[in-house]
């Protein structure tokens, strides 16, 4: 007799994947916020938004993903830190606008539900919600057999938070003589990596698991770092000092990432020398041969976040920064530009 055709035959376990909705649960409840209204496993997340606590409001959304980080993740088939990545590059372009974070849902698809690593995935994911103060309120994980080779899956993310529109931080009161701050990353974060991969697995012909003078750890492991979360040293910022201008440095670095909040009439003046570039970064640009420009250009070089702040408040927001675990530098300052100049240039001084 012909074997009858089933969902679970096919390829996709609607078992197993209620087993990991059960499995979630319990650590998921660890970043509700008071105003959830709704558990995980309904169609839609609930969240009674508190409009007393905002003269005008203004939603802020984002979502992201995480590239082909997700590619060393699976190389070293360690899975617990790619969900922090995964709310890090949501949550960070949220706060630049002057935004708190509120919630954040995750997409999570694969070709077959691997009930250890997609719980690994999620707590990871948890962990980044608690860093940020903000609700996993809810998300899908889509299990597509065929699609996905064995072992393979891919993350996206979205957060939404909330900002008063007087509060709202765009660069457009950036003015000529005003400082910029770097606060410290904790390596790649999650941009880069095809340029990565290609410089140490492929022209370097290194295993994950190899180590490089210059490193205390692994390449993979040195890869995996999982991005920083400024969101609440950057709430703390906002209460007392003036925020003028934030840039979260993702892909496209240094050059157009900061053009994205100078006004037209100024330009920012890196001083190339006023921080420390973490070792990783120098092993890319040697094993690789990458020109100067082209690192500045693909990675964070070691800055993950820049603020910009008048001159005065320059000392009194290193220090908070630092009272807060954050490592700050003073890295460049705002000029008048001409026509014929970039928005963005390196001084070695």
């Amino acid at each position: 007799m012909p074997t009858k055709a089933t969902y679970k035959n096919s390829g996709v376990d609607i078992d197993t994947a209620n087993d990991f909705i059960e499995r979630i649960k319990p650590f998921i409840k660890t970043t509700a916020r008071k105003e959830v209204v709704s558990g995980i496993g309904g169609f839609g997340g609930l969240f009674r938004f508190d409009s007393g606590k905002y003269k005008n409001p203004i939603l802020v959304s984002s979502t992201d993903g995480v590239g082909t980080k997700l590619k060393i993740a699976q190389l070293m088939d360690k899975h617990d830190t790619i969900g922090i990545d995964l709310v890090a590059m949501s949550v960070n372009d949220v706060v630049v606008q002057g935004a708190e974070p509120l919630f954040f849902l995750d997409y999570l698809a694969t070709g077959k539900i691997e009930l250890e690593k997609s719980v690994k995935i999620v707590e990871g994911i948890v962990a980044g919600c608690r860093q940020a103060g903000c609700t996993l309120i809810g998300g899908e994980t889509a299990e597509m057999p065929g699609f996905y080779k064995k072992g393979e899956y891919d993350l996206a993310g979205f957060c939404v938070g909330v900002v008063d529109s007087e509060k709202l931080i765009d660069g457009s009161a950036i003015s000529v003589n005003d400082r910029v701050i770097g606060v410290a990353s904790s390596g790649l974060h999650s941009n880069g990596f095809s340029l990565a991969r290609k410089v140490l697995l492929n022209k370097g012909k290194l295993l994950v698991t190899d180590k490089v003078a210059g490193l205390e750890r692994a390449v993979g492991l040195e890869l995996l770092e999982p991005t920083r979360i400024y969101v609440k040293p950057l709430l703390n910022l906002f209460k007392n000092f003036h925020v003028k201008g934030l840039v979260h440095i993702t892909g496209g670095g240094f050059y157009d990432n900061i053009p994205r909040i100078i006004p037209e009439s100024c330009r920012c003046v890196i001083s190339r020398n006023s921080w420390e570039i973490p070792p990783i970064f120098q092993v890319i640009k040697e094993i690789g041969g990458v020109e100067e420009k082209e690192m500045f250009r693909v990675f964070n070089m070691g800055i993950g976040m820049m603020i910009v702040v008048p001159e005065k408040e320059v000392a009194e927001v290193v220090h908070r920064l630092a009272v807060l675990g954050e490592k700050a530098y003073l890295i460049g300052v705002v000029e008048k530009r001409d026509s014929r100049q970039s928005l963005v240039c390196f001084s070695e001084t």
